[in-house]
């Protein structure tokens, strides 16, 4: 055997060792906490079935998102229409972690409401989209829970209007009034008020939704109710003014409330910054953490981002 051979030998069984140890190192390697626990698939729930919205045509939308998110199994409860009997409508809430309503409705059987208030207060998590704060204005406990909510008789005795001033704090405006308003429909800036909040963390402090309702004057007892962001509700657009609460969370017992006022209808959840804010909404109802990320192709300051 030549030395070039013997070389050639000794080179690869060298290859060979050194591979070996790589895999063996590789598979001793402490695996990290994530890799460890994959991320579970979160059971969630949509109720629709009454809106003065077109919720036939948004309840696909948010069922969407949600799932195109890869967290989440999502199930869709619809209630009986207006004229009929909804006795039996009777959706089994311990069964998910996140109750999400595109409701806006007559009430609900007394059993089923008393069953989604303790849902909410014994861990479940909730998310109000839009025209659903403006249900149950009656229903003490499900104003509580949303935090503020209007139209539908909505006044001052509803709890303050609430909005927040030049400096970011927080107004509760217990004057008379009407509870709901809303100028016309356009594209506006969003104002992330908390960019610490797992919610809108690493979302731009300043972003452009799509055309869409902005919500202005809610009203509601606003008990342990805090505001992610806001939109400028300017009066050459009907508005009020004032810097209005867009995105807020609110503790119920021990439950987690994302409500979100976006989403007045298809074109208005076609937007990049209303289905990253609700799908991370709602995984934070669910399980008080986020890890859906804020996409590449989030809206800038002064450009919206459709999602198709």
């Amino acid at each position: 055997m030549t030395p070039r051979s013997r070389s050639n030998i000794f080179l690869a069984i060298a290859t060979i060792v050194f591979v070996l140890q790589a895999n063996t190192q590789a598979a001793d390697k402490p695996k990290t906490k994530s890799e460890d626990k994959p991320k579970k698939i979160i059971r969630a729930l949509i109720i629709d079935g009454q809106n003065n919205h077109d919720w036939k045509s948004t309840t696909p939308l948010l069922k969407q998102a949600l799932e195109s998110s890869g967290r989440f199994k999502v199930d869709v409860a619809t209630a009986p229409g207006a004229k009929e009997d909804n006795s039996n409508f009777k959706p089994r809430f311990s069964d998910y972690k996140v109750v999400i309503s595109n409701y806006n409705g007559k009430r609900w059987p007394e059993s089923t409401e008393k069953g989604f208030a303790g849902y909410v207060a014994n861990g479940g998590g909730f998310v109000t989209v839009h025209a659903a704060d403006n249900s149950f204005p009656g229903w003490p406990e499900y104003n509580r829970i949303i935090g503020v909510g209007g139209w539908e008789g909505r006044t001052e005795k509803s709890g303050p209007r609430l909005y927040l001033d030049d400096q970011s704090d927080v107004v509760r405006d217990k004057s008379p009034g009407r509870g709901g308003h809303h100028g016309q429909q356009h594209e506006f800036q969003i104002r992330s008020r908390d960019t610490h909040h797992p919610v809108t963390r690493g979302i731009p402090a300043l972003w452009l939704h799509t055309k869409d309702e902005l919500y202005d004057s809610l009203r509601g007892p606003a008990e342990s109710l805090h505001v992610l962001a806001t939109a400028y509700s300017d009066p050459n657009q009907g508005g009020t003014g004032h810097n209005e609460p867009v995105l807020m969370t609110i503790e119920y017992g021990k439950g987690r409330v994302f409500h979100t006022v976006l989403g007045h209808a298809d074109y208005s959840m076609n937007c990049v910054g209303f289905v990253t804010t609700f799908t991370r909404g709602a995984e934070w109802a669910a399980t008080g953490e986020v890890t859906i990320p804020v996409p590449g192709n989030f809206p800038t300051a002064d450009k919206s981002s459709p999602t198709k």
